[in-house]
């Protein structure tokens, strides 16, 4: 049996006893950013059902222009079909990073590095390729420059432990900014 063979022969296992979904999407109300490590999903670390909460990965769960664009789109495709709030109850992004990450791989990669980010290579530091923790604190930081998200919505930083399955909250939730 090919790997295809056994993701189709799984699905077939996981439709069986389909549950329904909910028909109010977004149930927690919350976008979850993380790492497209395939050791690290953030819907089976943080016990996120179908239908629950959006999850975006990309390499790092950084938060890069790409990922802000799609954020962009998404926040479009909500205003739409009318699922994204805006206001009406608590709304969460979480960046949750991991410990052991491909990324920190990559810190001499200065060029590739400067490409994803989309800053000069000088300006990398900023962006703590080699600790997650830190690099946390800087993607929140990321997210709550951005004049365009509704103020009252929550942010905030996880770091998941790969070898104890645990998540440290490194930055608690707050607002994106102050209420004025």
């Amino acid at each position: 049996m090919n790997n295809l063979e056994l993701m189709l022969k799984r699905n077939k296992e996981f439709a069986a006893p389909m549950p329904s979904l909910p028909q109010s999407l977004q149930t927690l109300k919350a976008v979850i950013i993380g790492c497209a490590d395939m050791r690290v999903d953030p819907a089976h670390v943080l016990g996120i059902r179908p239908g629950e909460a959006v999850v975006m990965r990309n390499i790092g769960g950084r938060i890069t222009p790409g990922l802000l664009e799609e954020l962009g789109l998404l926040g479009r495709i909500g205003e739409v079909v009318r699922t994204i709030p805006g206001g009406g109850g608590e709304f969460h992004l979480v960046v949750l990073h991991h410990t052991d990450c491909g990324i920190t791989r990559l810190a001499g990669e200065s060029s590739m590095l400067g490409h994803y980010f989309r800053i000069p290579e000088q300006e990398l530091r900023t962006k703590s390729v080699s600790d997650p923790r830190t690099a946390v604190k800087s993607d929140v930081a990321a997210l709550r420059a951005i004049p365009a998200l509704p103020g009252e919505w929550l942010i905030s930083g996880l770091v998941y432990d790969v070898s104890t399955g645990l998540v440290e909250v490194v930055v608690p939730p707050a607002q994106s900014r102050a209420a004025a």
